[in-house]
C-alpha cells in the first residue's frame, strides 16, 4: 500500500527513532550534494538493479523522497 506523509510526519518518525528505511530517488550527484541523514540513495534508473540489495527487509516501512517538485 502506498501512502503519502508530510514533512512533519517524517520528522516525527525520525525524532521518535521509528524503524523505517529512508530512500532518496535522485541521481547520485544530487545525493552527495545533500540528503537527509541515514537516507539510502536509489537512483530511479537503478531501482531494478539495486532495490533487492539496498532494501532487503520486505516488512520494513519505506519512505521515499526526492527534491523534484513533482
Amino acid at each position: 500500500m502506498v501512502q503519502t506523509i508530510s514533512r512533519d510526519e517524517l520528522k516525527a518518525k525520525i525524532d521518535r527513532r521509528d524503524y523505517f528505511l529512508l530512500v532518496e530517488t535522485l541521481p547520485e550527484t544530487a545525493y552527495h550534494h545533500a540528503h537527509l541523514p541515514a537516507a539510502i540513495n536509489l537512483p530511479p534508473e537503478q531501482v531494478s538493479q539495486l532495490a533487492a540489495t539496498l532494501l532487503p527487509d520486505k516488512h520494513a516501512d519505506i519512505v521515499v523522497y526526492c527534491a523534484s517538485p513533482t
